[in-house]
């Protein structure tokens, strides 16, 4: 049986990702998958196949093939590592960059509508405990 802060928790969860699959429609292409793997990869900078995949916990050869649907929709460039001629070093097109720029306006958009549906005088405590509640999911991740 759930508590009430697992409802909220729930509903917050499903808010989000609802407000992140609608912004996905949206654009059309690339899906949310792709999305995402091209935000963790943003986030990145340049990272080879395993660092990707890791982060993204999904298996490598799944990964490489998400990869491939990547660079050829012009999303991701893929070189050669100046590391080592074994690994490919995996980065963020400005067309990539432009798209989730273009995906998160969306999310945004729809996101702050909701905020807007508050009393005024609620925002500012509502988007501090929002806030706080991002910074410790950031913990816990690098954790």
């Amino acid at each position: 049986m759930n508590t009430a802060e697992d409802d909220a928790l729930l509903r917050l969860a499903r808010t989000v990702v609802g407000a992140s699959m609608r912004a996905a429609d949206q654009l059309g292409q690339p899906s949310v998958v792709q999305l995402r793997a091209v935000g963790v990869l943003d986030g990145l900078g340049v990272a080879n196949l395993g660092r990707l995949a890791a982060d993204l916990g999904i298996a490598v050869s799944t990964t490489s093939r998400l990869v491939d649907r990547l660079v050829a929709a012009g999303l991701v460039d893929r070189r050669q590592s100046p590391h080592s001629r074994r690994e490919v070093a995996l980065s963020v097109t400005p067309r990539g960059s432009e798209v989730l720029g273009r995906y998160d306006e969306l999310r945004l958009g729809e996101l702050r509508d909701l905020l807007a549906g508050l009393p005024a005088n609620r925002r500012p405590e509502v988007v501090a405990a929002l806030a706080e509640f991002a910074g410790a999911a950031t913990e816990v991740q690098v954790r």
